[in-house]
Protein backbone atom coordinates (compact mmCIF):
# COMPACT_ATOMS: atom_id res chain seq x y z
CA UNK A 1 0.00 0.00 0.00
CA UNK A 2 1.08 3.72 -0.87
CA UNK A 3 0.38 6.87 1.27
CA UNK A 4 -1.78 8.67 -1.25
CA UNK A 5 -1.79 12.30 0.79
CA UNK A 6 -0.03 13.44 3.81
CA UNK A 7 -2.55 14.77 5.96
CA UNK A 8 -0.33 15.96 8.60
CA UNK A 9 2.11 17.74 6.03
CA UNK A 10 -0.88 19.59 3.93
CA UNK A 11 -3.31 20.70 6.76
CA UNK A 12 -1.00 20.96 9.96
CA UNK A 13 -3.27 23.60 11.49
CA UNK A 14 -5.86 20.71 11.81
CA UNK A 15 -3.61 17.58 12.68
CA UNK A 16 -2.05 20.12 15.35
CA UNK A 17 -5.78 20.55 16.76
CA UNK A 18 -6.31 16.50 16.64
CA UNK A 19 -3.25 16.27 18.57
CA UNK A 20 -4.71 19.12 21.38
CA UNK A 21 -7.89 16.38 21.49
CA UNK A 22 -4.97 13.49 22.27
CA UNK A 23 -3.56 15.57 25.07
CA UNK A 24 -7.01 16.14 26.21
CA UNK A 25 -7.08 12.36 26.65
CA UNK A 26 -4.27 11.37 27.78
CA UNK A 27 -5.69 13.49 31.30
CA UNK A 28 -9.27 12.79 31.04
CA UNK A 29 -9.51 10.61 33.83
CA UNK A 30 -10.79 7.38 31.92
CA UNK A 31 -8.22 4.80 32.71
CA UNK A 32 -5.10 4.88 29.19
CA UNK A 33 -5.91 1.23 29.01
CA UNK A 34 -9.74 1.87 28.61
CA UNK A 35 -8.82 4.30 25.89
CA UNK A 36 -7.02 1.86 24.02
CA UNK A 37 -9.46 -0.62 23.93
CA UNK A 38 -12.06 1.47 22.58
CA UNK A 39 -9.69 2.95 20.07
CA UNK A 40 -8.53 -1.05 19.05
CA UNK A 41 -12.08 -1.57 19.11
CA UNK A 42 -13.29 1.12 16.45
CA UNK A 43 -10.38 0.91 14.50
CA UNK A 44 -11.17 -2.76 13.84
CA UNK A 45 -14.92 -2.15 12.82
CA UNK A 46 -13.45 0.60 10.57
CA UNK A 47 -10.88 -1.35 9.36
CA UNK A 48 -8.02 1.38 9.90
CA UNK A 49 -4.69 -0.91 9.78
CA UNK A 50 -2.72 1.68 10.27
CA UNK A 51 -4.54 3.06 13.74
CA UNK A 52 -4.67 -0.92 14.86
CA UNK A 53 -1.43 -1.44 14.45
CA UNK A 54 -0.09 1.64 16.33
CA UNK A 55 -2.76 1.23 19.18
CA UNK A 56 -1.89 -2.13 20.09
CA UNK A 57 1.91 -1.45 20.07
CA UNK A 58 1.03 1.52 22.21
CA UNK A 59 -1.48 -0.68 24.74
CA UNK A 60 1.62 -3.60 24.55
CA UNK A 61 3.86 -1.07 25.95
CA UNK A 62 1.72 0.84 28.48
CA UNK A 63 1.93 -3.31 29.77
CA UNK A 64 -1.80 -4.60 28.13
CA UNK A 65 -1.49 -8.40 27.79
CA UNK A 66 -1.91 -10.01 24.55
CA UNK A 67 -4.53 -11.86 25.58
CA UNK A 68 -7.23 -8.73 26.06
CA UNK A 69 -5.42 -7.54 22.31
CA UNK A 70 -6.65 -10.56 21.26
CA UNK A 71 -9.68 -10.65 21.76
CA UNK A 72 -11.20 -7.42 21.60
CA UNK A 73 -13.23 -8.04 18.49
CA UNK A 74 -15.03 -10.84 20.37
CA UNK A 75 -15.33 -8.78 24.23
CA UNK A 76 -18.60 -10.03 24.51
CA UNK A 77 -17.25 -13.46 24.87
CA UNK A 78 -13.60 -13.10 26.48
CA UNK A 79 -13.38 -13.03 30.01
CA UNK A 80 -10.18 -10.45 30.32
CA UNK A 81 -12.41 -7.29 30.62
CA UNK A 82 -14.05 -5.64 33.50
CA UNK A 83 -17.42 -4.44 33.45
CA UNK A 84 -16.54 -0.67 32.81
CA UNK A 85 -14.36 -1.62 29.69
CA UNK A 86 -17.13 -3.75 28.33
CA UNK A 87 -19.24 -0.92 28.99
CA UNK A 88 -16.75 1.49 27.14
CA UNK A 89 -16.44 -1.35 24.57
CA UNK A 90 -20.48 -1.51 23.74
CA UNK A 91 -20.22 2.65 23.50
CA UNK A 92 -17.87 2.72 21.29
CA UNK A 93 -18.80 -0.12 19.14
CA UNK A 94 -22.74 1.43 18.90
CA UNK A 95 -21.21 5.24 18.60
CA UNK A 96 -18.76 3.88 15.61
CA UNK A 97 -21.86 2.05 13.62
CA UNK A 98 -24.12 4.60 13.94
CA UNK A 99 -25.94 4.14 10.77
CA UNK A 100 -26.69 -0.26 11.32
CA UNK A 101 -29.82 0.49 13.48
CA UNK A 102 -32.44 3.02 14.18
CA UNK A 103 -31.92 4.01 17.41
CA UNK A 104 -27.79 3.93 17.38
CA UNK A 105 -26.65 4.46 20.55
CA UNK A 106 -29.64 2.62 23.26
CA UNK A 107 -30.23 3.98 26.42
CA UNK A 108 -29.33 0.54 27.76
CA UNK A 109 -25.63 1.13 26.72
CA UNK A 110 -25.72 4.57 27.98
CA UNK A 111 -26.98 3.36 31.28
CA UNK A 112 -24.71 0.86 31.83
CA UNK A 113 -21.88 3.14 30.92
CA UNK A 114 -23.27 5.96 33.40
CA UNK A 115 -22.78 3.04 35.64
CA UNK A 116 -19.20 3.12 35.52
CA UNK A 117 -17.88 6.69 34.52
CA UNK A 118 -18.86 9.98 36.00
CA UNK A 119 -20.57 12.52 34.30
CA UNK A 120 -16.94 13.81 32.91
CA UNK A 121 -15.31 10.57 32.09
CA UNK A 122 -18.58 9.66 29.95
CA UNK A 123 -18.00 13.23 28.02
CA UNK A 124 -14.22 12.39 27.62
CA UNK A 125 -15.65 8.85 26.04
CA UNK A 126 -17.74 10.71 23.92
CA UNK A 127 -14.82 12.61 22.46
CA UNK A 128 -12.43 9.44 22.07
CA UNK A 129 -14.75 7.70 20.35
CA UNK A 130 -15.26 10.79 17.77
CA UNK A 131 -11.89 11.50 17.72
CA UNK A 132 -10.88 7.96 16.74
CA UNK A 133 -13.29 7.60 14.06
CA UNK A 134 -11.95 10.57 13.07
CA UNK A 135 -8.08 9.17 12.69
CA UNK A 136 -9.93 6.50 10.65
CA UNK A 137 -11.44 8.19 8.36
CA UNK A 138 -8.52 10.31 7.93
CA UNK A 139 -5.97 6.95 7.56
CA UNK A 140 -8.17 4.98 5.50
CA UNK A 141 -8.90 7.72 2.91
CA UNK A 142 -5.38 8.55 2.82
CA UNK A 143 -4.00 5.14 3.08
CA UNK A 144 -1.86 5.46 5.83
CA UNK A 145 0.80 2.82 5.98
CA UNK A 146 0.76 0.33 8.82
CA UNK A 147 3.63 1.11 11.40
CA UNK A 148 5.12 4.06 9.33
CA UNK A 149 4.75 6.34 12.32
Amino acid sequence: MIERINVRELAPEAYQAMLGVERFLHECGVPHATLELVKIRASQINGCAFCLDMHCRDAKKAGESDERLWSVAAWREAPYYTDAERAALALSEAATRLADRPDPVPDEIWADAAEHYTQEQLAALVVAIAQINAWNRICVVSRKVPGSL
